[in-house]
């Protein structure tokens, strides 16, 4: 079976339109908002100042790296106790804000999928559904936490001698070279799988009603198997779309003075380009076959040759008894 990642663009834009224009409806539109703000809660990120590269203190008068090696170490109990306590406080608000993410995309596909706006209806419907899915991704986010960390210390271990000897030696150099690759394939492999969870398997826990792990296993023998490049393309089809969608939501920021930057109120105004983007991923997916259709269209409208309440028609009525004169 031929599976494009071209030809799902034309009709996810036309279903976008067909959402959110077709007609307009505004209420449909705050809430479809809504639903879109919470599947992405924590996950857009924000436009930070990155910090100021020069203001650090000059290398005459700050501490240096062995000043800071022998404070690491007299300090070294209250550092682990402090440390624990703010990865227990972060592990926790992650925990609450994968857990309405979670809802909530299954908030926002339902909303794509059946083109309407609704809150407590698949709030409800969909609870065994997120909470399989907030499972796995709180899992997952437990263990590449635990691997970056993992790095970060055998890194540090690495360089120790060289950084308490105030020098940029072979061992330091060692554990650039171990960290980076690490980092990098850590963050490219659960990228991966954050994708494919979101592209893929939450749609098809939507559409066949089964847990993350299940939906999983079905994705990767239906999807995935035997389609590899093809995924590869979808993937950086996306990022091509990315691109293009980026260029256009910093111009509309800029053309409302950064009112579509705050949270809620801007996904509501870029709310064709969370549709689109929720859209594309469903269209590309009916390429394998009916059973794999998640948008729910609305059946047409019966056609009655009489009126549905005429009452039914009366038997003809029967000859008279007797004979009939000429």
């Amino acid at each position: 079976m031929r599976i494009s990642v071209t030809d799902p663009i034309s009709p996810a834009f036309e279903r976008t339109k067909r959402i959110l224009f077709q007609p307009f409806d505004l209420s449909k539109w705050m809430t479809l908002g809504f639903c879109a703000f919470l599947a992405s809660l924590g996950e857009g990120g924000g436009s930070g100042t990155g910090g100021n590269p020069a203001g650090g203190q000059s290398q005459g008068g700050g501490p240096s790296p062995s000043d800071i090696a022998d404070w690491i170490e007299t300090n070294l109990a209250a550092i682990l106790v402090i440390g624990a306590l703010v990865l227990t406080i972060v592990l926790a608000i992650m925990a609450v804000l994968i857990w309405l993410t979670s809802r909530g995309k299954f908030m926002f596909l339902d909303g794509v999928a059946r083109n309407r706006g609704a809150v407590v209806e698949p709030w409800r419907t969909f609870k065994p559904l997120a909470n399989s899915l907030a499972g796995v991704r709180f899992l997952l986010a437990v263990v590449s936490m635990g691997l970056s960390l993992t790095i970060l210390t055998a890194a540090a271990l690495i360089v120790w001698p060289d950084l308490k000897a105030d020098r940029f030696g072979d061992r330091a150099l060692v554990g650039l070279v171990f960290a980076v690759p690490a980092f990098l394939a850590t963050g490219l492999i659960f990228g991966v799988i954050g994708a494919l969870i979101e592209n893929f398997v939450v749609p098809a826990m939507y559409q066949f009603g089964m847990p993350c792990t299940e939906a999983w296993r079905l994705v990767m023998a239906d999807v995935v198997r035997g389609r590899v490049g093809t995924i590869v393309l979808y993937f950086l089809m996306k990022i091509v779309l990315g691109i293009g969608i980026g260029i256009a939501a910093v111009v509309v920021i800029c053309a409302t003075c950064c009112i579509a930057a705050l949270p809620y109120i801007g996904t509501v105004i870029l709310l064709p380009v969370y549709v689109f983007l929720r859209c594309y991923p469903l269209c590309f997916l009916e390429q394998l076959g009916p059973e794999w259709r998640v948008f729910v269209d609305e059946p047409p409208t019966p056609q009655f040759d009489t009126p549905p309440d005429a009452p039914p028609d009366t038997p003809p009525a029967e000859p008279p008894a007797g004979p009939i004169e000429p």
